[in-house]
């Protein structure tokens, strides 16, 4: 299985591969997290005390005694002041107390650290890696991933990879820059797409993707939640998180389903997507008391994010619009009134008569200010029009 990023310099796929060690490997890989975090505890500790942030700074001070305290060669050592130093960059400044690392946190490594051996005939020989350990370095572990996914770790450059160790099952993150298509220009316009609790994704199309399904499994899991929670048990909070994890893999398969089918249905009609700026989105809704819980559960910004990089990905044009008044305007004459939306589902403008679907409409508008908004973006530094009164 694969996730794809957007980064600046292209396509950033990250590659997740199984890993399959013997008896022996594993107990050697469990070492090497447990002492890798034990260092990163300590370091973290250490950068907290002497109100140290950065990278180089850590590495000034502390790269000498992290190496002689645990044992660490100098690249692991290099890769765990990095690690530690990440983990304090979002807060802008060191934390009031040190951050913690769990003892099978992620491990990143890198080329010198670890080395892929991907057969060139799939079917063949089987895909191995050698990797470094705290009790050596063990070559020929056996992985196990995509016959797509190894064709990408064999003929591109990889980045950073993690180990990480969950379900008792070990795997490796790789991330791999893979080559980008060339951006089509969006001739025949923009498809609009607006997001939502009861239709997932609705288009300018005038398709909508129901989101009754994946809002009855939420309510159910908020209620199997909340009786696991009552048991404060040990057992309990084990399955929570495990539940946690399923849920969330539940919604990003959708998320995955519905901006396929969108992006597929741009690039073959040779549009664009439009959809709207989706920052601050859970201030700007107003929503009773039970369908709080669900706006703040559902992953808006994730399926804006796998709309932007499916469309990268298959060169299809993305733009973000400015969301003020979509629902309110009529995409017809632009009249704009609050009252024109009648309820969740209905629209009726009250100058000119025009009857549709709430969400159709509001994706409509979207669509017409994704050809604007692509016109600034093609267009920065042109001059604005001046128009006679």
């Amino acid at each position: 299985m694969s996730v794809v990023v957007v980064s600046v310099a292209g396509v950033k796929v990250v590659v997740k591969v199984r890993v399959l060690p013997t008896a022996h490997q594993a107990a050697a890989l469990a070492a090497t997290l447990r002492t890798c975090n034990e260092s990163a505890a300590w370091l973290s500790g250490r950068m907290h005390e002497l109100r140290v942030c950065g990278k180089y700074e850590a590495q000034k001070r502390f790269y000498t005694d992290l190496k002689a305290r645990f044992g660490l060669s100098a690249q692991p050592a290099i890769r765990v002041i990095g690690k530690v130093a990440d983990a304090y960059t979002p807060l802008k400044a060191v934390a009031v107390l040190p951050i913690r690392f769990r003892s099978d946190a992620a491990q990143p490594f890198d080329a010198r650290c670890l080395s892929w051996q991907i057969p060139e005939v799939v079917g063949g020989r089987e895909a191995t890696v050698s990797i470094w350990t705290t009790v050596g370095r063990h070559k020929g572990v056996r992985v196990l991933a995509a016959a797509r996914d190894l064709v990408l770790l064999r003929t591109r450059p990889i980045g950073e990879t993690d180990l990480i160790y969950r379900d008792r099952k070990w795997f490796l993150y790789a991330s791999v820059e893979a080559p980008e298509t060339p951006l089509e220009q969006p001739v025949n316009g923009f498809l609009g797409v607006d997001f939502g609790i009861v239709n997932i994704a609705a288009t300018s199309d005038g398709q909508r993707t129901a989101g009754a399904r994946l809002n009855r499994y939420r309510k159910r899991q908020r209620r199997l939640r909340a009786r696991l929670q009552a048991k404060k048990t040990r057992s309990a909070r084990r399955l929570l998180k495990k539940r946690r994890r399923k849920e969330a893999r539940f919604a990003a398969d959708i998320n995955h389903q519905v901006s396929k089918r969108i992006v597929a249905e741009a690039q073959r009609t040779g549009r664009g997507i439009a959809v709207e700026q989706l920052t601050g989105i859970r201030a700007r809704v107003r929503l009773r008391k039970p369908q709080r819980a669900t706006v703040h559960s559902w992953a808006f910004a994730q399926l804006g994010g796998f709309l932007a990089y499916k469309a990268k990905a298959a060169g299809v044009a993305f733009v973000e619009v400015d969301p003020a008044y979509t629902s309110q305007t009529c995409s017809a004459c632009a009249w704009v009134d609050k009252r024109n939306r009648r309820s969740q589902s209905e629209f009726e403008c009250g100058r000119c008569g025009f009857v549709g679907h709430a969400d159709h409409n509001a994706a409509i508008n979207i669509a017409t200010r994704g050809v604007e908004r692509w016109g600034e973006v093609m267009r920065p530094n042109a001059a604005p029009t001046l128009t006679a009164s």
